[in-house]
Parts: structure tokens; C-alpha cells; sequence
């Protein structure tokens, strides 16, 4: 079946009249870059800020021509007519599925065989070296020149850092992560040519995430650079105002920092652990930059006691005692550290603070059967105990499970089709099926179980 649709593409491709390879033509493109490189160095053109422009626009167009007629989403049946007639179209794999892959001297285009539509491409070689790198810097030679070209130098820049974005989520998704992190990162400078804080922050953000994920994948001092790379990257953002919406990029500067620690071990956990402070205080709920801190002061002696992490969350409380995020990671800290009944005690406050909202009353009795499953591991790694004290444990464990149900109950009613309450309303009931009442709960709540499922 794969080789007939194979032939299909292959087949309606040839069927739409156009040149017998891709529409780049090298020697020509190379003459314009030397004609361009000629004016900028020459004394008398090389004063106007016109010329600058001129030969960035040369560099940025020869950067973009290679993949400037692809697109993801676009059909199959376009490709050729825009870009060319293959070399040849083979079977291979793109995001680990098989695709269709359309094969040119520049690029290999990736057809999805279930759409027919471009998810993607890699380019395998440029024009020449450097192409983006040297237009964005006659674009800035042309603003030093004259600023009052300004409107015309954002403009060309703009086109570019399109074409750089758009190339580095291509790259991305090929797994070049290192090229695709520099391709975001020449985008936000382009963008910033005029205006440091004119640029796309999230570009930023994006090379700093795609080089954080690069030097996740490397050993020893090119580990050490690739990190330093992505901290340079974040702390830039952060300097100029950025933030994404979760606050994440703490919690990355932080694997930043902490993946330097080879190199300068007291000054990298110094940094890191600011990096995770600063970052949780601003974003109070923010559970991953919290789950970091207690893994990182579990991980590393020395570096602080998760205590500090209570007193913190408290003088914040003092400050502001009705704050749902400061409640809401209080709660947190508290199950890190297994009080259950401190943590228990934050998120009723939640639910004090929100008491219609679904999150603050599961949390409540998701934490109550925390503990209580806790009661349970601890009475089954017991020994030698008599069945009666066995039964007497095991009721009093009964009854903080007893303790979760009209909480879980709210939930289901605040959020009907959430399946996490359902299955722990089914799983309470049933074992507290032999107390009054609970056969007709348990009925109930079984049959939207099974339902669910």
C-alpha cells in the first residue's frame, strides 16, 4: 500500500510542468553576494548607509532562497510547481514515521503520505557560509551609518528573522538542536538591530531552551559551554523583561547554571540555587521550580535545608495571608517534606480562599488519601502485630480515607467528567463499603467508573 501511494505522489508531481531541479541558481546567486561584497568596498560607497542595506538584503535573500517557497501545511501538488522537479522521491522517516521524502539539491522535503501536505524539511547545505550573520550585521552597520533608515532596515531585518525562525523550528524538529538554538537566537537579533528590547523575547527564550536541551546531551567541558551558552541566552531575556507565562525559564537557568558546576562547582550551586529562589518567588505555584528546589537541596549537601523552604513560603504568608498561590505551595513544601497534616492544612485554605473551584477541593482530598495510603505502607511493612491491633490500625486508616470523601465529592460535582475523582471515589467507597451509606455510593460512583473507562 505504501509503494502505491508512493507512486501516486511521485506520479501527480510529474504531472505539473516545471524545471528539472530546484529553483536556485548557484553561480548567480554568488554573483549578486560578489557584487554586493564589490560596493561595500569601495571608499565612496561604503560611507551610505543605502549600500549596507543593498548588501544586507543580498545576504538575507540568498540566506532565505533555499526553503523560501516551503511551508508546513502546504500541499504536496504546490511543491513542485514552486520549488521545482525533485531529484527523486524515496521512502524515509521524519519525527520517527515514515514520510515521503522529496529530494533536492538544497533541501529534502518531508510529505506526510496520510495528508499529502510538507510537515518539514532539511537543509543540507547553504549558498554560502555565514549568510544570516553577515546581513545582520550590514543591517546594523547601516543603522550606525544613518539611524534615520531605521523604517527600511526593520523591515529587510524583519524578513530575515522570519526565515531564521521558521528555519530553526525546521531545524528543531530534525533534532539539530544546536543549529536550530543559533537560528532563533540570529532571528532576536535581527529583530533587535534598532532596539535591544525591540525583539521577540520568545525567540530567545527558544534558543536558550534548544541549546539547554544541547548540552543536556554532551559530557565534560563541551557540556560546560553549551550550558554557559543557554545561561547567557535566559539571563539575557530575563534582563530585558522576559518571562514565559509559568515562569519556566527560572527553572531552566537553574540546569543552566547547575550543569556548570564542573567547571566552578561553588559559584555554578550558588547560581543555581538563586536562580531557583528568584524564580519561585515570583511564581509562587510554580511547581516544578518548587519540585527543583527540594530535588536540588536533596541532591547536593550542603546547599540548604528544605526547612528554609517553609520559613520562606511563611514570611511571604505573614506579608500576604491570602494569597491562593503562596497556600497553594505551602501545601507542596509540606508534602515534600511528608507533613501531611501542614499540607493538608494549606490547601483548605485554598479551598477557604476559591471554595468553588475544582482544584482546591481535589487537592484537599488527594492529600488526605496521601496520608492515608502512607498509614497503609507503614502498618503492611509492620511486624508481629496481633490481628486485633492489625484492625484497629486498619480502621483508623479507614477513617482518614472517610475523611477524603466529602471533599472528592465537591470535586465531582464542581468538575463531573474529571476521571481522577471518579476513580478515587470508586476506590473509597469500595473499601469503605461495609460502613452505612456507602453500598449506594459505591453503586453510584462504580458506574461512572465503568463507564469512564
Amino acid at each position: 500500500m505504501r509503494k502505491l501511494v508512493l507512486m501516486a505522489v511521485a506520479v501527480l508531481m510529474l504531472a505539473v510542468p516545471a524545471a528539472n531541479a530546484q529553483k536556485v541558481k548557484t553561480e548567480s546567486e554568488l554573483a549578486k553576494l560578489e557584487k554586493a561584497d564589490a560596493a561595500i568596498a569601495d571608499a565612496k560607497k561604503s560611507v551610505k548607509a543605502a549600500t549596507w542595506i543593498a548588501h544586507a538584503k543580498a545576504y538575507a535573500d540568498a540566506y532565505a532562497l533555499p526553503t523560501k517557497e516551503l511551508g508546513r501545511g502546504v500541499p504536496s501538488q504546490v511543491l513542485q510547481m514552486n520549488v521545482g522537479q525533485p531529484d527523486a522521491i524515496i521512502e524515509g522517516e521524519f519525527m520517527g514515521a515514515p514520510y515521503y521524502v522529496c529530494q533536492y539539491e538544497y533541501v529534502d522535503v518531508y510529505v506526510n503520505p496520510q495528508t499529502g501536505m510538507i510537515d518539514g524539511w532539511n537543509q543540507k547545505k547553504a549558498i554560502k557560509d555565514n549568510l544570516a550573520e553577515t546581513a545582520i550585521a550590514s543591517y546594523s552597520k547601516a543603522f550606525e551609518l544613518d539611524p534615520k533608515q531605521a523604517p527600511k532596515i526593520i523591515a529587510g531585518a524583519a524578513n530575515l528573522a522570519n526565515a531564521l525562525a521558521q528555519q530553526g523550528d525546521a531545524l528543531n524538529n530534525m533534532g539539530r538542536t544546536a543549529e536550530a538554538s543559533k537560528c532563533f537566537e540570529l532571528a532576536y537579533r535581527a529583530q533587535s538591530i534598532t532596539d535591544a528590547k525591540a525583539g521577540d523575547m520568545n525567540n530567545l527564550f527558544n534558543a536558550g531552551m534548544l541549546m539547554t536541551m544541547y548540552a543536556s546531551t554532551l559530557q565534560g567541558d563541551e557540556a560546560v559551554a553549551a550550558f554557559k551558552k543557554g545561561e547567557q541566552l535566559f539571563s539575557e531575556a530575563i534582563a530585558n523583561g522576559y518571562s514565559d507565562e509559568e515562569g519556566n525559564i527560572y527553572y531552566y537557568l537553574f540546569h543552566c547554571f547547575y550543569g556548570q558546576k564542573g567547571e566552578n562547582r561553588e559559584a555554578a550551586l550558588a547560581s543555581a540555587k538563586e536562580a531557583l529562589l528568584t524564580g519561585i518567588k515570583l511564581y509562587p505555584k510554580n511547581v516544578t521550580i518548587l519540585d527543583g528546589l527540594m530535588q536540588f537541596y536533596t541532591a547536593e549537601e550542603g546547599v540548604g535545608d528544605p526547612a528554609e523552604l517553609t520559613d520562606m513560603v511563611e514570611a511571604s504568608l505573614k506579608e500576604n495571608p491570602e494569597n491562593y498561590d503562596l497556600w497553594f505551595s505551602r501545601g507542596r513544601v509540606y508534602y515534600s517534606l511528608k507533613n501531611y497534616d501542614e499540607c493538608i492544612k494549606s490547601f483548605k485554605k485554598c479551598v477557604e480562599l476559591r471554595p468553588e473551584e475544582f482544584e482546591p477541593n481535589f487537592y484537599v482530598a488527594f492529600f488526605i488519601i496521601e496520608k492515608a495510603n502512607a498509614e497503609v505502607e507503614k502498618l503492611n511493612s509492620s511486624s508481629n502485630l496481633s490481628y486485633q491491633l492489625y484492625e484497629e490500625k486498619n480502621n483508623e486508616i479507614n477513617l482518614i480515607f472517610a475523611e477524603a470523601l466529602p471533599w472528592l465529592e465537591k470535586a465531582h460535582e464542581l468538575n463531573p467528567t474529571d476521571g481522577a475523582t471518579i476513580e478515587y471515589l470508586n476506590g473509597i467507597c469500595f473499601r469503605l463499603r461495609d460502613n452505612e451509606g456507602m453500598t449506594e455510593k459505591y453503586n453510584k460512583y462504580h458506574e461512572l467508573y465503568v463507564n469512564m473507562r
